[in-house]
């Protein structure tokens, strides 16, 4: 069953969503998550079925970024 996790974060352009993608893709897979760069929380969203918060974290923080889990 897919779940969802939503993380507040401090990416906040393409140029940062660049920076973040190898690591997300690696992570969790290049279809599994999004940013959504025009809310003010900077959403950073999650969907796979095999998905780990405290990875998503470690893989964003990895290039510089912060995320925080939301539940």
């Amino acid at each position: 069953m897919e779940q969802t996790l939503k993380f507040k974060t401090n990416i906040k352009c393409l140029g940062c969503v660049a920076q973040v993608t190898s690591a997300l893709d690696d992570a969790v897979g290049s279809a599994n998550w999004e940013v959504d760069l025009m809310s003010p929380e900077k959403w950073l969203t999650v969907t796979s079925e095999t998905v780990d918060a405290d990875i998503v974290v470690a893989a964003v923080q990895e290039v510089g970024f912060k995320a925080e889990a939301v539940q």
